[in-house]
């Protein structure tokens, strides 16, 4: 099963969980946002990143630049802290 399948496949589920006004109400958000046209102004797959600094989970900042000093950067975002 390829990503794109199975991110389908737990979406599918969460809708199925959440009830059907709280869908819409999420729904008619994210139209709104994209009709807002915040898409043209986010980072593409590809796009070069401004140089940053952002704390890590022991609450330090960590820079951009520092760390591509080292070599090659993955940024992962995660959703709250746990």
């Amino acid at each position: 099963m390829s990503l794109q399948e199975q991110l389908a496949e737990i979406s599918a589920a969460g809708a199925k969980r959440m009830p059907e006004e709280v869908r819409a109400t999420m729904g008619a958000a994210t139209m709104a946002l994209r009709e807002s046209g915040i898409m043209d102004q986010t980072i593409k797959v590809g796009d070069t990143l401004p140089p940053f600094t952002l704390k890590n989970a022991n609450g330090e900042d960590v820079s951009s630049a520092d760390l591509l000093a080292k070599g090659t950067v993955v940024l992962t975002v995660f959703r709250g802290h746990w």
